[in-house]
């Protein structure tokens, strides 16, 4: 092929891209060097000042961002992984389920159709000192805690929140599992492997592709965590938005203050906001490690799996 097709082969697949070239660089790459370059700024929307490094300095010293990341690392390390096994295992029930297999579902879904605010708020009021829950725990003698209102069980509550509404996670694994050959556990029973040997050997390596999309979103879902903490918060100390009142993001005792949190808080109540583009950078540059370890993890995991 001769210069002038090559090149005209290859204009022609710029004209194809250039709609997903454009969007990519208006949604993208221009506001991710917007935030670099508000990152070296004092800029409050109104006055723009170039500060250089004061911003990345301060991250050193501001102890929220530290408290807020511990946080929101332990929302990765144990709300995931809980988030994924449990869906899991439901979607492994129910393709187990003959009788009655659509109204279960169904069941187990629903809780995704319920708005976060209000699927918050009920947790809430559920789970807290007087409520259903624990006058059920006292019926049977056990003394319920302060569920979110406590720090030592606050973060354990919004997993158990998480866990109640994962019914998309869990519709993605029920059709991942549905879709496994049949064959194949017939093979691994004739050769004589049991319930636990067919899952590592068979599901497992056939569903990893779902399992690894499942892993990844979760974990950048979870480094986003902000609406269901704030709620929480919210309702657990009784704060309201009227006149005069003051909310500081991470009641109780800022175990819930997430990342996500803190950074709304400093760019639209501090309205600092090139401090603010420094943390989202930040939860950015957090967000694409993850994902890399993530992957490469899964590769190994697939390896070691075949």
């Amino acid at each position: 092929m001769s210069v002038r097709p090559k090149r005209r082969e290859g204009l022609r697949a710029l004209l194809w891209l250039s709609p997903w070239i454009a969007g990519f660089s208006i949604f993208f790459v221009y506001p991710l060097l917007s935030t670099v370059y508000f990152s070296f700024t004092r800029y409050d929307l109104f006055t723009l000042e170039f500060v250089g490094l004061d911003n990345w300095r301060y991250l050193l010293q501001d102890e929220r961002v530290w408290i807020s990341a511990g946080n929101t690392l332990w929302l990765v390390v144990f709300m995931v992984p809980a988030q994924v096994i449990f869906s899991l295992g439901v979607a492994q029930l129910l393709t187990k389920v003959k009788a009655g297999a659509g109204f279960f579902r169904t069941v187990f879904y629903l809780p995704t159709l319920v708005p976060m605010v209000a699927g918050t708020v009920a947790f809430v009021f559920l789970l807290n000192p007087v409520g259903p829950v624990n006058q059920l725990l006292s019926w049977a003698g056990i003394a319920g805690p302060d569920w979110f209102g406590d720090a030592a069980w606050s973060k354990p509550s919004l997993t158990t929140l998480a866990l109640w509404g994962c019914g998309n996670t869990m519709v993605i694994f029920l059709a991942a599992l549905l879709d496994v050959p049949k064959h194949l556990y017939e093979a691994a029973a004739i050769d004589g492997a049991g319930a636990w040997r067919q899952f590592r050997s068979v599901t497992l390596p056939t569903i990893s592709p779902v399992l690894m999309f499942s892993a990844v979103t979760g974990v950048i879902y979870a480094l986003q965590y902000f609406t269901q903490a704030m709620i929480a918060s919210r309702v657990a100390s009784g704060a309201t938005d009227s006149a005069g009142s003051v909310f500081t993001p991470g009641y109780p005792d800022q175990s819930l203050l997430t990342l996500p949190q803190w950074l709304f808080h400093v760019g639209f109540r501090d309205f600092s906001m090139g401090y603010a583009c420094v943390l989202a950078l930040l939860l950015f540059g957090t967000s694409m490690i993850f994902t890399l370890i993530l992957l490469r993890q899964f590769r190994k995991g697939e390896e070691v799996l075949s």
